[in-house]
């Protein structure tokens, strides 16, 4: 049988233009919740389209934030051994880029460059009028102090966050992304179920893939090497081989 180690690295390295797809399954392992496994996902027990949608935003902002609070407040995490290893190879030219469905910001804390954040992020929230920036930590700040939902300091309406809500349009940067799929002769997917559109459409537009998993997902059966594994062990085994010149 062949290792799947040793046929990802020899994949990465003999590739002319690879790319990462990366989902809630990578950050697993830096203490952060997925967001459907039952019993422990952020969204079990609860709707987030219902709570965490630019409707709830606009009709009810102070149990929106309720709602927010319980995504926001994971804070504290550090990249591990998965990220760690994107970097690396970034670093060394193998990796030529990482599309994130995360809003975590971890690959930028691992020292990933070119990062497309397809879903947002929590570093800052926009006034929902005159679009003036604020550091989440002013924003949340103030939900602290009461003020909620948080107010732009310039023209007092409503801040929300910088993540893609569910009803909102993505980000400009998604259309880098799918420029990105279709230039990649391989699309490294890790830690994604690959069953959120349309950042679930990415892979169909590689060349091939290759899907590091705990769990199957529709393109299984495409990918040139599955592997049903723990992120981190995979990834820093494939980036030893590779250090090594062993691929």
């Amino acid at each position: 049988m062949t290792d799947p180690v040793a046929e990802i690295a020899s994949l990465i390295a003999g590739s002319r233009y690879c790319v990462a797809l990366t989902g809630a399954g990578i950050s697993t392992e830096s203490g952060l919740p997925d967001f459907r496994t039952p019993g422990s996902g952020l969204w079990d027990g609860w709707d987030p389209v219902a709570e965490l949608s630019v409707q709830a935003l606009t009709r009810d902002p102070e149990r929106f934030y309720r709602a927010f609070l319980s995504l926001k407040r994971f804070g504290g995490a550090s990249p591990n051994r998965a990220h760690l290893a994107l970097a690396w190879m970034e670093e060394r030219g193998l990796l030529k880029g990482v599309i994130t469905q995360n809003v975590d910001g971890l690959h930028l804390a691992a020292g990933s460059r070119r990062v497309l954040e397809i879903h947002g992020h929590l570093r800052t929230g926009s006034c929902m009028d005159c679009r003036h920036l604020m550091p989440m930590t002013d924003l949340l700040a103030q939900v602290d102090g009461g003020i909620v939902p948080p107010r732009c300091p310039r023209c007092a309406e409503v801040v929300r966050p910088d993540v893609v809500l569910f009803g909102d349009p993505l980000p400009p940067c998604f259309q880098d992304a799918q420029a990105e799929s279709r230039r990649a002769d391989l699309m490294l997917v890790v830690g994604s179920s690959l069953q959120v559109w349309p950042a679930a459409a990415l892979p169909a537009l590689a060349g091939s893939l290759i899907i590091i998993n705990l769990t199957a997902t529709p393109y299984d059966r495409q990918a040139r090497v599955t592997v049903h594994e723990r992120a981190g062990d995979m990834l820093e085994a494939v980036r030893r081989v590779l250090e090594h010149g062993q691929a």
